[in-house]
């Protein structure tokens, strides 16, 4: 065979060949060739005239040639994807602080108050977040829980799983004894059954929705939670439990690795699952809206006329456009776009549902007879998928109250994406076009519009607490800002963008994360914001690396990671909680030898690992110094710009009397000297 410089050399020089002879029509078969005229003969085939090895020979020879020349090609890409990766700043990797070795796979992870929830395929346990020490378990019904959420109702926390038939049951935690509250969608017909696609809860614990399907439908179920009756009945039975004083456990400071089964199970956890608390009440059921179809009204006047009041405009219901003209539409239509509508078409998936929980704000009208406590929530918004609409539906209602919307806000395009800040004061509506409406609720106007760069598609978005960079560092504004927000755009492409508001000038964005090209395994998958350090972000990526970033400089600080016997076992959907109120972040780790090499599944070791941004001496003053006084900020011209209208006011009068108290002092000193020297003067005249 011949050799790789060879095959090389026949790629570049490329003989001419010419036929010597006369023309004539050669033999139909190659037996019938004379051994003379072979030397004259031209070859269809260029690379054969330095190739005299007989078939098959020949086509091995050149497959071989082909598989060394692409091996090549391989290795080159490789080494540069190397250099290029040694040229990289590489950040520094932490280790996690603990790691919590548990039994059983968790499948989900959430965090509130001083403890953290895990759930597994036989139920849920409670945690204490500083020692990582069991409290109680429910295990009652060895079901999979498959996702958990906890809401902090001030000392207590409601608790709300999803279990894999997405059957829904709340849990009360009081003092460390846990109530079954209530299953919400439990049917004794299996072929009955709904199950729970999506579930929220209100900022305080008020108001409870859940989106549920079955049998070919889907709807969104709202209830009031009676919290302040719950308090009330779990005082009683608490009085029966003989529980000792509780002190705060200690904080983990080193490394140190728990096991769950060695772990004590605190003597006081009660779990109380015969008591019987007040069930949630049903308010109202929210269905998709209609398709809009052909009306019935024979004039305008009717239309008017069919409408009570002015809730609903805008949905699109109540209009005067006959069947005959959507008829019309849609075969021209049809005839514009045939050759795309041609073919098998798959059935359309159910409408899936957004919707959040909102406060009172000027944007929303409420009866004057209305009256709700501070903080909780009174308006319900919902968009349902390919839908132009974020329709708005009041929680003061009973449920046998009609159900229409009490506000509609259309928008040119169908809404992919919404997201409400932690405070509830923002709103943010992703269309399909990639255009991003900002909303202030708390003063009642829109912040602006602004629009992705052409190809991006918005995938999420995650609101950050308002930050400022003050002295090269990122900090956050003593006291409440108003009317100027901060959010990270996750898109479909994996790019990462920054969008900041500040009140009338208009939102801007930016760039943090190109799309990855070169290295795909560098795609992000999930962003999660750290409230704990300003400006910064937690980054997934598919192959497997955590990054921290500050979204200020648009550059990494540092990375996590577990130890190296672990990894994440499905990278692209790494399950993980960041703390709300502790610099800490949870991540789920697997130990792939004990997977691949454990028949048993039982002895199969997954592991909670606990990160903690104070242990680490890079993040341990970012953390320890992210809030910056009110009076530097009025002192630097540009910073006071984000301080309220009412403090840079106060603050004004305040420079002013200041400035009127110094000016009467000088005025004083100032008429002090002039007073002696006017004695000066007349005791020179009297000695003249």
């Amino acid at each position: 065979m011949s050799s790789l410089r060879g095959s090389r050399t026949q790629k570049v020089k490329r003989p001419i060949y010419t036929r010597k002879g006369p023309l004539e029509v050669p033999s139909p078969s190659e037996k019938d060739w004379s051994k003379a005229d072979e030397e004259d003969y031209g070859f269809n085939d260029l690379d054969q005239e330095q190739d005299y090895l007989p078939q098959p020979y020949r086509m091995i020879n050149k497959l071989v040639n082909l598989l060394v020349d692409r091996s090549w090609e391989i290795i080159e890409e490789r080494e540069a994807s190397r250099e290029d990766k040694l040229s990289q700043i590489q950040p520094t990797i932490y280790s996690p602080l603990v790691e919590i070795k548990l039994s059983t796979m968790p499948n989900c992870i959430a965090i509130s108050q001083d403890y953290m929830f895990i759930g597994g395929a036989r139920g849920f346990s409670i945690y204490h977040l500083y020692n990582a020490k069991r409290i109680c378990a429910w295990e009652k019904l060895k079901v999979d829980v498959t996702s958990i959420w906890a809401t902090d109702l001030g000392s207590e926390i409601l608790i709300a799983t999803v279990d894999e038939m997405g059957i829904i049951r709340l849990f009360y935690f009081h003092k460390e004894v846990l109530f079954l509250i209530k299953t919400i969608n439990e049917a004794d017909d299996a072929s009955k059954q709904t199950t729970c696609v999506k579930m929220e809860v209100s900022h305080g614990g008020d108001f409870a929705a859940f989106l549920l399907q079955g049998s070919g439908d889907v709807w969104l179920d709202v209830y009031k939670l009676p919290k302040e009756s719950w308090l009330k009945e779990v005082e009683h039975p608490l009085n029966t439990v003989n529980l000792k004083k509780k002190t705060k456990p200690p904080q983990l400071n080193s490394t140190d690795h728990i096991a769950a089964d060695h772990l004590e199970m605190d003597v006081n956890a009660v779990f109380k699952g015969d008591a019987k608390l007040s069930h949630p009440v049903y308010i109202m059921k929210i269905k998709p809206p209609k398709p809009v179809t052909g009306t019935t009204f024979k004039s305008p006047l009717e239309v008017f006329a069919k409408i009570e009041d002015c809730c609903g405009l805008g949905s699109g219901q109540n209009h005067f456009i006959k069947d005959s003209q959507w008829e019309q539409q849609a075969a021209i239509f049809h005839a514009s776009y045939k050759k795309y509508l041609d073919g098998e078409w798959e059935e359309e998936p159910l409408s899936v549902a957004t919707f959040h929980f909102l406060l009172p704000s000027c944007v929303f009208a409420m009866p004057a007879e209305v009256k709700s406590p501070s903080g909780a929530a009174c308006i319900l918004g919902v968009h349902w998928t390919g839908s132009h609409n974020f329709f708005l539906y009041s929680l003061h209602r009973t449920l046998k109250d009609k159900v229409d919307p009490e506000g509609v806000w259309p928008c040119a395009a169908p809404i992919v994406a919404s997201a409400l800040s932690s405070s509830c004061s923002y709103l943010v509506l992703a269309c399909e076009d990639g255009v991003l409406t900002l909303w202030d609720l708390a003063e009642g106007f829109p912040l602006g519009v602004v629009a992705l760069p052409d190809g991006c598609f918005c995938q999420s978005i995650h609101f950050l607490n308002y930050f400022l960079v003050h002295k090269r560092r990122n900090v956050y504004p003593e006291g409440q800002v108003k009317s100027k927000m901060k959010c990270v755009v996750l898109c479909t492409d994996a790019s990462l963008h920054l969008v900041t508001a500040n009140g009338t000038k208009g939102p801007t964005i930016s760039v943090l994360v190109e799309r990855p090209v070169k290295h795909l395994n560098e795609t992000i998958c999930a962003v999660a914001p750290v409230p704990a350090l300003p400006g910064m972000l937690l980054i997934f990526s598919w192959n497997g690396s955590v990054r921290l970033m500050d979204v200020a400089k648009s550059e990494i600080l540092c990375a996590f990671a577990p130890p190296r016997s672990y990894h994440l076992a499905v990278p692209w959907k790494p399950v993980f909680v960041v703390s709300l109120h502790h610099p800490c972040f949870l991540l789920r780790g697997d130990h792939p030898d004990e997977i691949e090499c454990t028949s048993n599944a039982k002895k199969i070791r997954n592991s909670i690992f606990y990160f903690n941004f104070e242990a680490y001496p890079l993040l341990e003053e970012i953390s320890g110094n992210c809030t910056i006084p009110q009076s530097d900020l009025t002192d630097n011209k540009a910073f006071s710009q984000t301080l309220p209208l009412e403090k840079r006011c106060e603050h004004f009068l305040q420079k002013r009397f200041e400035k009127v108290k110094k000016n009467t002092m000088r005025d004083q000193e100032h008429w002090a000297r002039l007073q002696k020297y006017s004695l000066i003067l007349q005791r020179e005249g009297f000695m003249k």
